[in-house]
């Protein structure tokens, strides 16, 4: 392929793909701008799919700008939203972004990325700046935005402040020079906002470049920590290997193209193997990915130990009773809630249970409100397939 069709592959939407061409077959080193907003600590598999699209251009020796929005974190994206966001104080903004820099480095080049955080210039003005990019925008034009336009039907609340979000993060691509903006398909709005900025500014229009939304391991909604449908950057490689094996077959080719880059020749190909065998291969080439070469193949051989023989596996979490502050007996939902977050909430807990997916030393738990007395033995807690933990006497 040529660069021009390895840069745009995979890609929902480009807008300005003839000054794409004009300027690579020009040989002009053009930078590249991906935002990122740490609501949440953690990257997931979603980021990947830009990330992914961010390093191809690195590779082509393009100069890559990961832009940490620590300023537009503050107003809270509303794109895709049909309500308004949590608000996050400056602190819990920072300790989220702590450690995004080691997350992206295991998709992008350390020495090849030039890494802003836009408080870097948000920080320093003042409320006439902001006027005066209001002035840059009308209610219309912002109402044209579907999410915005279907709450206002909706009579839902449209803060002042997120209509600012979009002239905030375009106002970003003035401040860069930006070349290209990459983004999901949900924020092509925000990305052609910066070249209206632009425009204004007197510089070259940004081209955008909107890449697919991951499909979560729901196999419906799009992959969001808010609807616990992810998988994080910062997964053990048994989380990694285990959630990539619970998604459908069906996205499991999603997956192969967007986070893999197979082409559709080799997706062809692969499908003609047992789907199986291609989920498996998926799984521990993800887990290669972030974790290291032979490290997913670790995995498959604990994975199938587990599931294709059906055994225990070696290597869990182990509690004790007495340092989980249960007394002499518990419910079945406080026992497993107090060994952390691994089986998520109480009312996740009871759902498992009621569903019959929890045992206890393999034999299925049905009453959310049963006791388990103080074990005089180690015994296995079980929720699913994948969650395994022992608690010792």
């Amino acid at each position: 392929m040529s660069a021009y069709e390895t840069l745009v592959s995979n890609a929902d939407t480009v807008i300005g793909g003839d000054d794409l061409k004009e300027r690579l077959d020009a040989g002009k080193r053009l930078r590249v701008k991906l935002g990122v907003d740490p609501t949440r600590p953690d990257l997931t598999f979603g980021h990947m799919v830009v990330f992914n699209k961010l390093r191809q251009f690195q590779d082509r020796g393009h100069q890559a700008i990961l832009l940490i929005g620590d300023f537009t974190t503050l107003i809270g994206d509303p794109s895709g939203r049909s309500d308004l966001r949590p608000t996050l104080t400056k602190e819990e903004i920072a300790q989220n972004a702590s450690t995004y820099l080691e997350q992206a480095y295991k998709i992008l080049d350390p020495e090849k990325t030039e890494v802003r955080h836009n408080s870097e210039w948000f920080g320093e003005q003042g409320f006439e700046d902001c006027l005066l990019l209001a002035r840059k925008m009308t209610v219309s034009r912002m109402l044209e935005r579907d999410d915005f336009s279907k709450r206002y039907k909706d009579n839902k609340p449209i803060s002042i402040i997120e209509f600012l979000y979009p002239l905030v993060q375009g106002q970003d691509s003035v401040e860069l020079q930006a070349d290209i903006e990459l983004g999901g398909s949900d924020q092509l709005f925000n990305l052609l906002v910066g070249r209206h900025l632009q425009k204004e500014a007197g510089q070259e229009e940004q081209i955008c470049i909107t890449l697919p939304l991951l499909v979560g391991l729901d196999g419906t909604k799009k992959m969001s920590k808010s609807q616990d449908n992810f998988i994080a950057f910062s997964d053990s490689p048994k989380e990694i290997f285990g959630k990539v094996m619970s998604i459908s077959d069906e996205v499991m080719w999603d997956y192969y193209r967007l986070l893999m880059l197979k082409n559709p020749q080799e997706i062809a190909a692969l499908k003609e193997a047992h789907p199986m065998k291609c989920k498996k291969d998926l799984a521990a080439n993800l887990v290669d990915q972030f974790y290291g070469e032979g490290s997913g193949k670790a995995e498959l051989a604990a994975f199938e130990k587990v599931f294709s023989q059906n055994k225990i596996p070696e290597d869990m979490p182990t509690f004790e009773w007495s340092a989980l502050g249960l007394g002499d007996s518990a419910s079945c939902v406080d026992t497993m809630a107090a060994t952390g977050d691994l089986f998520g909430s109480k009312s996740e807990i009871r759902r498992l249970i009621k569903q019959g997916a929890v045992r206890a030393d393999q034999v299925k738990l049905t009453d959310p409100n049963a006791i388990l007395a103080k074990p005089d033995a180690p015994i296995i807690l079980q929720a699913g397939k994948r969650k395994f933990v022992k608690i010792l006497p």
